[in-house]
């Protein structure tokens, strides 16, 4: 076989290679995205919460 040949087909067993492990890379990222989302919006929430008009008691007379 000629060199350029296998070396191209190397090449392209690097890609794939590569390519395989950015999918795998991929499948795992939502996991974090997800719990970064969740905690984002419970900094929020509790934001809201804290920051909300209180209800100004009647006074009695």
């Amino acid at each position: 076989m000629d060199f350029e040949a296998q070396l191209a087909q190397q090449h392209r067993a690097d890609l794939h290679a590569r390519a395989a492990a950015d999918r795998l890379a991929a499948a795992v990222k939502p996991a974090t995205e997800l719990r970064t989302r969740v905690g984002w919006t419970l900094v929020g929430l509790g934001l809201r919460l804290v920051t909300a008009p209180r209800p100004v008691a009647a006074l009695a007379r």
